[in-house]
């Protein structure tokens, strides 16, 4: 029924989408060549990005050392960016730990307490040594990172552990999972999201086709997994969304690299037990990317990427859907540009939500810089 519609009649999704784009900002450093999967926390005046770059050519790939992560501090009144500090790369030496050749991949931010953010990254060298997961804090009234980094820990059936593939991968396999160990591809995706006063993330090993629901300890340096969704496993699911629906129910949106390409839906009534993924009605022609599944007061938004391509650039259309009961859908934004718009996160802060996102240039690649900017008041 009309009345039982969220957006105005008429509303227009594209032109909203536009407007959007429109008031977008850089926030990648001038000699950035490529950059790809920021995250960010919102704290006071500032938003504090971080994301993997390089200096050297536009993308991002698992084979290339020279990616670093670094952390953009950007007003969020001006849109200026204040600073960017990079904070992991390839053989940096800290106080008590140098970390090997490999890239430093697939960072993540949470506020930790009222003066100090935690920052999470992989280190890999794919092929050649296992990957591990580390963290590091950064002190907010002094802008400056510790001089420590700390391996963060994985809490499974069998133990806790280094968080690294391989315990990921045997906690799987003891609940059916019948795919090969990858020695790197091991990240914290969706983040951080906090429920009945406990923080959750999704779990993720890219090329393994693995996805979990884990919860972090109190200290935030522990993630123990809940629950693992890797059904069908004939299909490639990676790089979920998770949020939990008005009855409790939790669900997620998995990125698909088999079969059709399309994402597909997982439901669970505790976390621990998911049903087999399968495509909705509402997500009729996806393609494998990064999807969002976040609730900013009463509504739950639901962005995935589209297959369509302007003008034959790939990830070039993101759509973004609204509902209150994770159900029904209608189309709040189109994003629709020939740089691309990839891989956004959303952060709601002061009654606002912020956006950043992926973005490039035609004829050189989708993956060129990270851009920020206001999505909406509530």
């Amino acid at each position: 029924m009309a009345s039982e519609r969220i957006l105005p009649s008429g509303w227009n999704p594209q032109q909203a989408g536009d407007e959007v784009l429109g008031h977008l900002v850089p926030v990648t450093a001038p000699q950035v060549k490529g950059a790809h999967d920021a995250e960010m926390a919102l704290v006071g005046d500032h938003a504090y990005i971080v994301a993997e770059v390089n200096d050297l050519r536009p993308g991002e790939s698992a084979a290339w050392p020279e990616i670093y992560s670094a952390l953009a501090i950007v007003n969020r009144h001006s849109l200026e960016v204040e600073t960017v500090i990079p904070f992991a790369r390839s053989e940096q030496v800290y106080a008590n730990e140098t970390l090997p050749v490999g890239q430093c991949f697939v960072p993540r931010i949470i506020q930790r307490d009222a003066a100090t953010m935690r920052c999470y990254f992989a280190s890999q060298d794919t092929g050649r040594r296992e990957e591990q997961m580390w963290h590091i804090d950064f002190d907010l009234p002094s802008r400056t990172f510790a001089d420590r980094i700390f391996r963060t820990q994985l809490k499974t059936a069998a133990g806790v552990f280094p968080m690294q593939p391989r315990h990921f991968h045997a906690d799987a396999v003891a609940c059916g999972f019948r795919k090969p160990i990858q020695d790197h591809g091991f990240y914290l995706f969706d983040s951080f999201k906090v429920f009945a006063g406990r923080t959750y993330v999704a779990l993720n090993n890219y090329p393994g086709g693995q996805n979990a629901l884990a919860v972090a300890n109190e200290a935030l340096d522990t993630f123990e997994i809940v629950g693992h969704f890797n059904e069908p496993q004939s299909l490639q699911l990676s790089e979920s969304a998770v949020n939990r629906l008005p009855d409790g129910t939790w669900m997620a949106i998995c990125r698909q690299d088999g079969g059709n390409g399309n994402y597909t839906f997982t439901t669970s009534p505790d976390g621990r037990t998911w049903t087999p993924g399968e495509h909705r009605d509402c997500v009729p022609n996806g393609a494998n990317s990064k999807p969002t599944f976040d609730r900013f007061g009463d509504l739950y938004y639901l962005g995935w990427q589209e297959a369509t391509k302007i003008n034959g650039v790939a990830r070039s259309v993101f759509n973004l859907d609204v509902s209150r009961d994770g159900i029904r859908w209608e189309r709040k934004y189109r994003f629709a540009t020939d740089r691309s718009f990839q891989y956004p996160a959303f952060r709601e802060h002061a009654g606002t939500v912020y956006l950043t996102a992926t973005q490039g240039d035609p004829g050189v690649g989708g993956k060129v810089r990270i851009v920020f900017g206001v999505l909406e008041t509530l």
